[in-house]
């Protein structure tokens, strides 16, 4: 891993003392500004980062561990982000824990502050960024940073660990053919991003295999989507649909029964993610469990061992996940 530039190097960079550096770290009128332009390139070449916590925290001693989430209201990042804090928790570390909003910018904002304030190390669940210019402060730091769930065109020095998202559309798929559905949209999710065409692998290799049709409707993975699809497609020739997520599913629940579809009757309906959710509604929903505490306790655990070692992951294998059927697939 690349040492981070230190304040002695960019004095020695600038030719000024540590003193003067760090006066200019402060914004102190008693620095000409000859000098502060000097002491600011000599920081931008090395591609130095002020740590603002620096004279109580600092670096893998600092035990902050930073985690950022592209959606924290969606129920299956919060309960990861839960689950990853507590694990932390227990092995000594604070967390702080952003929420980016899907919004590149405000992630740039975050991770930024983060490495300022001197964190260990960062779990990113990351934002779609086409440039992945908002990861340039993480990518500077040298910090471990963790992929999880979602995984963006950070490069190699970012691992990555998931779940098995394919052998769940494929099994939830499969599923609904076995019930007797032949016409199976797979629905929810923004076209051709990476997670969406990864969740929908499964299903497109399971109709291909039964010589079913695809039917693809793409679509922000909302509850709102969601149940303007089933009102559109209610009682039409489509009699099944794989949700990207769980939240897309709850909305198709809610418009099936708005437009009088009974499901598991007329309609059979499978979710992903297995958020509590899917347990309290009727009729249950069927969706694909990822056990998302456990996938957080394992995460911690991958930048805890990498964090204690001092070695980056390498390669590591996708988390099974598995089909629970209740009555939107099965019937009542």
């Amino acid at each position: 891993m690349t040492k981070r530039p230190t304040i002695l190097d960019v004095a020695r960079h600038a030719g000024v003392s540590k003193s003067t550096v760090s006066l200019v770290l402060q914004n102190s009128p008693l620095v000409r500004d000859q000098t502060r332009a000097q002491v600011r390139d000599a920081m931008r070449a090395l591609n130095y980062v002020y740590n603002r916590s620096a004279a109580g925290l600092r670096g893998a001693e600092s035990g902050l561990i930073g985690l950022v989430i592209n959606d924290l209201r969606n129920p299956f990042f919060t309960e990861f982000a839960a689950s990853a804090q507590m694990a932390l928790a227990r092995a000594g570390y604070a967390t702080v824990i952003a929420n980016t909003d899907e919004d590149p910018g405000l992630q740039e904002q975050v991770t930024g502050s983060m490495v300022e304030h001197g964190v260990s190390a960062v779990i990113l669940c990351p934002c779609y960024d086409r440039d992945e210019t908002s990861l340039a402060a993480l990518k500077r730091s040298g910090l471990p940073v963790l992929q999880v769930l979602r995984q963006g065109d950070a490069g190699p020095g970012f691992p990555f660990l998931s779940l098995d998202y394919a052998s769940g559309s494929e099994s939830a798929a499969r599923h609904l053919i076995e019930q007797g559905a032949r016409s199976i949209a797979f629905v929810g999710g923004f076209e051709n991003r990476p997670v969406t065409l990864e969740r929908m692998s499964g299903y497109r290799l399971a109709m291909e295999r039964a010589g079913l049709p695809l039917k693809v409707i793409s679509g922000r993975p909302s509850r709102a989507f969601g149940r303007r699809v089933a009102l559109e497609i209610a009682h039409g020739e489509t009699d099944a649909a794989v949700c990207f997520s769980d939240l897309v599913a709850l909305g198709m629940h809610a418009g099936f029964a708005e437009a009088g579809v009974r499901l598991g009757v007329d309609f059979r309906l499978a979710g992903f993610d297995d958020i509590e959710e899917c347990a309290l509604v009727w009729p249950q929903l069927s969706s694909v469990r990822c056990d998302i505490a456990s996938f957080a306790e394992r995460a911690a655990q991958v930048l805890l061992d990498w964090l204690n070692s001092g070695i980056a992951p390498v390669e590591m294998p996708r988390i099974p996940v598995q089909l629970i059927a209740r009555q939107s697939t099965t019937g009542p």
